[in-house]
C-alpha cells in the first residue's frame, strides 16, 4: 500500500469517508459516534492521509493533534473488500510514526464497544494500545471504548 497525504476533495476519499462515518454511525448509539467528517479533517490541526493499492483507494487514517505532546488516532478506515490484508496495520504504524516525529509522547482514541467495532479493538491492541479512561472532551459512554499508547516505550 502507497501512503499519501490525503485529498479531502477527491471524489473517491469523499466516497469513502461518506461510508465510514455513515457505517460509524450506523453501528453506534445515538449520540455516541465521534467520527470527523470532512470539514473536521480539514482542520489545522489535523493530518490526513490515504492508503492507494495500484489506484485504488483503500484505507484513510489520521492524526489529529490535542497537545504538544498528546495525539488522537481518527477517521481509521479501511475498505471491507481490503481487510485482512496489512493495510489498517500498515495506516497506523504510519500514525504511530507522525506522532513520534512530531515530539508526542501518548497517541489515544476512541473506538466503538460492539461487536462491529471488535477487529478495530483488536488491530489497536495488537499494536501496544491499552484500555483507558476518557479523554480530551470526551465522558465515559458504554457505547465507547477508550485506548491509550505510551510513545515514550517501544
Amino acid at each position: 500500500m502507497q501512503i499519501r497525504t490525503g485529498d479531502t476533495y477527491d471524489p473517491r476519499v469523499i466516497a469513502l469517508l461518506d461510508h465510514h462515518v455513515a457505517a460509524a454511525r450506523a453501528q453506534t448509539a445515538p449520540g455516541s459516534a465521534h467520527a470527523l467528517d470532512l470539514a473536521g479533517l480539514r482542520a489545522s490541526d489535523v493530518a490526513f492521509w490515504t492508503g492507494w493499492d495500484g489506484e485504488t483507494l483503500v484505507a484513510t487514517g489520521a492524526l489529529k493533534t490535542l497537545s504538544a505532546d498528546h495525539g488522537e488516532v481518527k477517521s481509521m478506515h479501511t475498505l471491507q473488500t481490503a481487510r485482512r490484508r496489512g493495510f489498517g496495520g500498515q495506516m497506523l504504524r504510519q500514525i504511530i510514526a507522525e506522532g513520534r516525529a512530531r515530539g508526542m509522547t501518548r497517541l489515544s482514541l476512541e473506538t466503538g464497544s460492539w461487536d462491529y467495532f471488535k477487529p478495530a479493538l483488536a488491530l489497536y491492541q495488537a499494536h501496544g494500545f491499552v484500555l483507558c479512561g476518557p479523554f480530551q472532551a470526551y465522558v465515559e459512554d458504554r457505547n465507547s471504548l477508550f485506548l491509550t499508547l505510551d510513545l515514550t516505550g517501544r
